[in-house]
Order: C-alpha cells, then structure tokens, then sequence
C-alpha cells in the first residue's frame, strides 16, 4: 500500500528558500533589532529627547549617554529611538499607500485591455515628474493648511506619508501591470471567465493570489524608498518641525558641527543605511524565495 507524501505548505517552501540567502537573513535580523529597539527602547532608556542639561553639551558616548549629546545637551540615544519610531511609521505608511495604488492600476491596466493605454500613459506621466521637487513643493504650499486641520505633527506626517505615496507607486504598477498580463492567459483564469465568473471575481480570487510575489517585493523596497524621502526633506528643512527628532531632522541640526562632534551625524547617517540596506537585501531575498523557478 503507497503512503502518500505530507503536503508541503508553499510558504515553507518560501521560507526553505529565504533561509539560503545570507543577506536576506542578516538583513532580516538587523531591520528587527532597529524596529524592536525604537519601539520598545524608550520603555527601556527612560531619558526624555527633549531633556536639555547644558552642562553636558556635545559629550561624547559615556555610561550616562551611550550615543553621547548634542549642541543642547539632549540624549542622543534617546532622541534617535524616538526619530526611529517616526521614520519607520512614515516608511511603512507610504509604502501601504504607493502599493495600493500600483496594484490598482497594474490589474485594472493588465487585466482590461481598455484601460490600459490610459492607464500606462499616466504611469510614464508620473515617471517623468522630478519627485524630490515635487515633494518639496507639495511641502511647501500644503504644509500650514495641514498643520491648521490636524496639529502641526499629524499634519505633516499626513501630508509627508500621503505625497511619498503618490509619487512613488509607478514602479509597482508597471511590474504587476505585466504579471496580470502573463496570469490572464493561463488556464484556470480563461476556464472562469468563459463560465461568465464577474471580472471583480476573477481578479480577486484568480490573478490577485497569483501576482502576490511582486506586490510583497515592491512593497518592500518601498519601504525603503519612504524612509529616505522623509529623510532627505527633514534634512533639506522642510519634514517635520524642529521638535520632532526623525533621522533626517538629527542630520540637519548636526551638520553644521560635524567636524568638531561627527557622532551627531554618525549616529542618524548609520541608522538609515542600516535600515535601508537591511530592506533592500531583504527585498533581495524574497524576490528570489518567491520565484518558484528557484524553489525546489
């Protein structure tokens, strides 16, 4: 009598395959340390960011501050978990935002043919767009009515997740654009729709599952993409208001005595290059885990 074989679940499978990346795993690692430590340290470290002690301005690392001070003499440990926690929430947020549109408009322009030239012309309309300036400008005259509707933090935090999103989900579009258009042809998509199963049907139960893998990879390096245009606006002045220490706003208080106290740029600087690299590897390692053709 055969024994039949357990049943493999695909996502062991995809995990089996993540396992052999090696920088995929490091980066994995490191992005839980950052996220682990920016949430749960302040409960830790209990030093407020906002103390200002002037006797101890611009202190190098020490037992009472491990990442040393700035030009105030505020904590700069405790200053970066709480600009972590903000860099990583805008992060996450943007990219919620510039997948959800990338994947609308990838199935609507790949799966109906009558959407799609439409749709492809306002993704390169898009692409064309210097986004940097395009994100300061949209800063610049949206920023006081945000902040007069929502409080000076949510505003900008509103406005700076809701403009990354927009302008970075083009990417995303055109890859899953091209995925449903492969997914469409096969079999089990041409056997619903010739049954007269509703397009919204076959979308959401057929080509949707299918095209998981570069949905769950942009996604990922969206966060990065996020993460460094918060960082570069609040480096350029133009982020959250000076009270709010994100890893791009530490940047530009430090940059005007990096050569006398570099560690006020050191800090912030490897933060962001831990994470986006972390991000970035491990983008690299699904896309790979996630391609059937490499899973045994």
């Amino acid at each position: 009598m055969a024994i039949e074989a357990p049943s493999h679940n695909q996502w062991w499978g995809v995990w089996d395959q993540f396992k052999t990346h090696r920088g995929a795993l490091a980066g994995a690692t490191v992005l839980s340390l950052i996220v682990i430590g920016v949430i749960f340290g302040p409960y830790v470290w209990r030093l407020s960011p906002a103390y200002i002690d002037f006797t101890a301005m611009n202190t190098g690392p020490s037992w009472t501050h491990p990442f040393g001070t700035d030009q105030l003499g505020r904590d700069l440990l405790a200053r970066m978990m709480t600009g972590g926690r903000i860099s990583i929430a805008v992060g996450f947020t943007a990219m919620i935002i510039s997948i959800f549109i990338g994947t609308l408009v990838g199935v609507l322009a790949g799966y109906f043919k009558s959407l799609d030239g439409s749709l492809m012309r306002l993704t390169d309309l898009f692409l064309s767009l210097p986004v940097l300036p395009l994100l300061l400008v949209a800063v610049m005259l949206f920023r006081d009515t945000m902040a007069s509707i929502f409080g000076s933090y949510l505003g900008i935090f509103i406005l700076i997740v809701s403009a990354t999103g927009v302008t970075s989900w083009m990417q995303a579009a055109r890859i899953i654009r091209g995925e449903v258009l492969a997914v469409k042809q096969r079999e089990f998509v041409l056997a619903s729709y010739s049954i007269g199963t509703p397009p919204r049907r076959i979308i959401l139960r057929h080509v949707l599952p299918n095209v998981m893998s570069p949905i769950i990879v942009s996604a990922t390096l969206g966060v990065a993409t996020a993460i460094i245009s918060e960082s570069v606006l609040s480096f350029l002045g133009m982020g959250f208001p000076p009270d709010v220490p994100t890893w791009g706003r530490l940047l530009y208080d430090g940059i005007d005595q990096i050569q006398g106290y570099p560690q006020l740029v050191l800090w912030p600087g490897i933060a962001i290059s831990l994470t986006v690299l972390s991000v970035n590897y491990i983008g690299d390692g699904l896309r790979d885990a996630l391609d059937p053709r490499l899973r045994p």
